[in-house]
Protein backbone atom coordinates (compact mmCIF):
# COMPACT_ATOMS: atom_id res chain seq x y z
CA UNK A 1 0.00 0.00 0.00
CA UNK A 2 1.33 3.75 -0.68
CA UNK A 3 2.05 5.98 1.41
CA UNK A 4 1.61 9.89 1.35
CA UNK A 5 3.61 12.04 2.91
CA UNK A 6 3.85 16.07 3.26
CA UNK A 7 7.34 17.68 2.72
CA UNK A 8 7.35 21.14 4.71
CA UNK A 9 9.30 23.80 3.15
CA UNK A 10 10.99 27.79 3.40
CA UNK A 11 10.30 29.66 0.59
CA UNK A 12 13.48 28.56 -0.80
CA UNK A 13 12.71 24.85 -0.90
CA UNK A 14 14.91 24.01 2.35
CA UNK A 15 12.82 21.41 4.53
CA UNK A 16 11.70 22.77 7.82
CA UNK A 17 10.02 20.85 11.07
CA UNK A 18 6.26 21.51 10.92
CA UNK A 19 4.25 22.86 13.88
CA UNK A 20 2.08 20.22 13.76
CA UNK A 21 3.25 16.91 13.12
CA UNK A 22 1.64 14.76 10.53
CA UNK A 23 0.97 11.32 10.17
CA UNK A 24 1.25 8.90 7.01
CA UNK A 25 -1.58 8.69 4.91
CA UNK A 26 -3.58 5.77 2.82
CA UNK A 27 -4.57 8.24 0.14
CA UNK A 28 -4.36 11.43 -1.47
CA UNK A 29 -7.67 12.64 -0.45
CA UNK A 30 -6.38 11.97 3.14
CA UNK A 31 -3.07 13.72 3.01
CA UNK A 32 -5.11 16.95 1.36
CA UNK A 33 -7.84 16.80 3.97
CA UNK A 34 -5.31 16.99 6.53
CA UNK A 35 -3.20 19.89 5.19
CA UNK A 36 -6.62 21.64 4.58
CA UNK A 37 -7.64 21.48 8.10
CA UNK A 38 -4.28 22.53 9.58
CA UNK A 39 -2.22 24.95 6.79
CA UNK A 40 -2.69 27.73 8.59
CA UNK A 41 -0.99 26.22 11.92
CA UNK A 42 1.77 25.18 9.90
CA UNK A 43 1.93 28.61 8.23
CA UNK A 44 2.20 30.37 11.48
CA UNK A 45 4.76 28.06 12.52
CA UNK A 46 7.17 29.13 9.96
CA UNK A 47 6.41 26.34 6.49
CA UNK A 48 5.74 28.65 3.53
CA UNK A 49 4.73 25.91 1.00
CA UNK A 50 4.99 21.92 0.92
CA UNK A 51 4.94 19.08 -1.52
CA UNK A 52 2.77 15.80 -1.49
CA UNK A 53 4.86 12.10 -1.83
CA UNK A 54 3.24 9.47 -2.92
CA UNK A 55 6.18 6.83 -1.53
CA UNK A 56 8.87 8.53 -3.14
CA UNK A 57 7.58 10.05 -5.97
CA UNK A 58 6.49 13.32 -6.05
CA UNK A 59 2.93 14.14 -6.74
CA UNK A 60 2.62 17.78 -6.83
CA UNK A 61 4.48 21.21 -4.87
CA UNK A 62 5.77 23.26 -3.70
CA UNK A 63 2.21 24.54 -3.24
CA UNK A 64 2.91 27.94 -1.15
CA UNK A 65 0.77 28.06 2.53
CA UNK A 66 0.56 31.58 1.80
CA UNK A 67 -2.80 33.49 0.78
CA UNK A 68 -2.60 35.11 -2.77
CA UNK A 69 -2.47 38.80 -2.07
CA UNK A 70 -5.08 40.10 -4.11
Amino acid sequence: MAAWTWRFEKADGAEVQPAVQPEEFTTQGDAESWIGEHWKALADGGVDQVRLFEDATEIYGPMSLHAEAS
